[in-house]
Order: C-alpha cells, then sequence, then structure tokens
C-alpha cells in the first residue's frame, strides 16, 4: 500500500513528540493544567492548590509583614528621638544630625550586593532570622550612644544589618509564588512601610508620655530599646517559622511540599539555561526596573 505525505507527516509526529515532551524525572509527574490566564499562568481550580496558597499566605505573609514593618520602624526611630531631646544629650552640632539620618543608607547599599549573593548559598530562612537578630541588637544599642560617633556607627551598622531583609523577602516570594501571585503578595508587603509611617509617632508618644526619664532613662532611649527588644522577638519566631524551599518547609505535609514544588516548575517562563552568575548579574545590571526596585526598597 502507498504511503502518503500525511502518513508521512503522522510518522514523524509519533516518532518526535515523545522525546519533545519527555519528562526528566518521571518520578515527579508534573500535574498539566489546560487554562491559563492573560499572563500564561495557569488558573487554580484544584482544591489542593487553592488551600495550598491559603496555607502559604498564613504562614509566610504575617511574619513578612512583621519584619517588614518593624525594619521601617527601626530606621526612623530616629526621628522621632530627635523630638525627645536627642540632639541635645547627645551635643549634636551643625549637620551632625543628618548625617547620622543619611549614613544608615550607606551602610545600606553597601550590604545588599553581597546580601544577595550569600542568600541564595545558605538557608534563607536562618540568614533573614539571624541578620534581623543584629538589626534588633543595633537598634537598642543606639540607647547607649554617648555621642555623634557612637551614633553615627550605630546608624551605620543598622543599615548594613537590615539590607538583606527586603530582598531576602522578595526571594522567597518568587520560590512560592506564582508570578501572578507574587505581586499581590508584594503589594502586601509595601502596606507594612505606610503602616509603619502611621504607627511610629503613636508609638513614641506613648512611649515618651509614660516612660521618660523612668530609671533614669530618657524617653528616646526606652524607643530603642523597647523597639529593638520586640524586633528580636519576631526574628526569633522568624528563625523558626520562615521556610528554605518548597520541598523542606516543615509546616507542609509531603503532598504539598510535591504540589508547591511541581507549580512552581510550571509556572517558569522559559526553560533553564546555562547562564552563569555573572552574566546573570551583568543582565540585571542594564534592566532599570531593577534600580527602580532597588530605589523602592
Amino acid at each position: 500500500m502507498a504511503t502518503t505525505a500525511y502518513d508521512e507527516k503522522t510518522d514523524v509526529r509519533r516518532d518526535v513528540e515523545p522525546q519533545i515532551f519527555q519528562d526528566e524525572n518521571p518520578e515527579k509527574p508534573i500535574p498539566k493544567f489546560e487554562k491559563v490566564d492573560y499572563s500564561g499562568a495557569h488558573e487554580k481550580t484544584d482544591p489542593k492548590e487553592i488551600a495550598l496558597v491559603k496555607k502559604l499566605d498564613r504562614w509566610m505573609m504575617p511574619m513578612l509583614w512583621s519584619m517588614y514593618w518593624l525594619n521601617y520602624l527601626d530606621r526612623n526611630a530616629i526621628a522621632l528621638a530627635r523630638l525627645n531631646d536627642l540632639e541635645k544629650d547627645l551635643n549634636l552640632k551643625g549637620t551632625e544630625y543628618q548625617t547620622c539620618v543619611s549614613i544608615l543608607f550607606v551602610g545600606y547599599i553597601l550590604g545588599q550586593i553581597p546580601s544577595n549573593m550569600f542568600l541564595t548559598r545558605t538557608r534563607p530562612s536562618r540568614y533573614m532570622g539571624i541578620m534581623m537578630m543584629l538589626w534588633a541588637v543595633v537598634s537598642a544599642l543606639t540607647a547607649v550612644s554617648k555621642d555623634f560617633k557612637g551614633l553615627l556607627l550605630t546608624r551605620f551598622f543598622l543599615g548594613l544589618t537590615e539590607a538583606p531583609y527586603y530582598p531576602g523577602a522578595v526571594y522567597l516570594l518568587s520560590i512560592f509564588y506564582t508570578r501572578k501571585e507574587v505581586a499581590t503578595r508584594i503589594a502586601i508587603l509595601y502596606t507594612g512601610n505606610i503602616l509603619a509611617t502611621a504607627f511610629a509617632g503613636l508609638i513614641a508618644a506613648g512611649i515618651f508620655y509614660g516612660m521618660d526619664d523612668l530609671a533614669g532613662i530618657a524617653g528616646w532611649k526606652w524607643l530603642f530599646i523597647l523597639q529593638g527588644a520586640v524586633t528580636f522577638v519576631i526574628a526569633v519566631v522568624g528563625y523558626f517559622v520562615l521556610p528554605d524551599f518548597p520541598q523542606t518547609t516543615w509546616w507542609l505535609t509531603q503532598e504539598e511540599r510535591d504540589l508547591a514544588y511541581n507549580r512552581m516548575e510550571l509556572d517558569t517562563v522559559a526553560n533553564k539555561g546555562e547562564t552563569s552568575t555573572w552574566k546573570g548579574l551583568q543582565q540585571a545590571a542594564k534592566d532599570p526596573m531593577v534600580w527602580i526596585f532597588c530605589f523602592m526598597g
């Protein structure tokens, strides 16, 4: 029987298709979703996946939000301390106060790039938790500053230790949430910044009113001590609660871990390439959106 062109095309397709779509790891099949949205991300129709995302929200978002809230609360405490005779007690003159405010961002910038490189080579939960403990201690130590030099040093190291938080938070969100979900979570995270600004004055007013000169300690010193103590407690909780990777999260069941991993594999836009770390850094440096997010952070 003669073979037609159509039959030849069918035979070629039959031979090629299994090779193209063959799973590299057949032991862990990736579930396929038929519906996709405008961005190419799959629509959630599986009740198990919906329940998983809700569980991620319950465990991750309150922790990351609290850390972001305290991140801004601690760095901006100096402006409120100024209202309670910080400059007078430390004998600051001229532009020394403004210098202490600005030096934080020098440490912040110096700490971000090496921090991002180190973050991917260690456990994010441990790294972020330990760095938060350090910034809590530095924040509290601001209360023992005696002069301009002491305040300058604490502000510099506060920026250095606070630097890993925001890129670390975005990194964690990116490995647990799909590209469509992560935008909403980052927006929620940013409310921590807004509410920190809103409540900082009220918190400081209460401390200045009720604790000024308590035990012979000025109100602005109590502000740094108390906020540093609260930050340290949250850091300890975050050390144990924050996850590292979908496959190792202790508060997920094995089924949920597999689902969390598989759905992120499915959400990958492009195939995994062989781009080097240096090449990736060059590409990121040329992307204007990266710089915009750096300044926003």
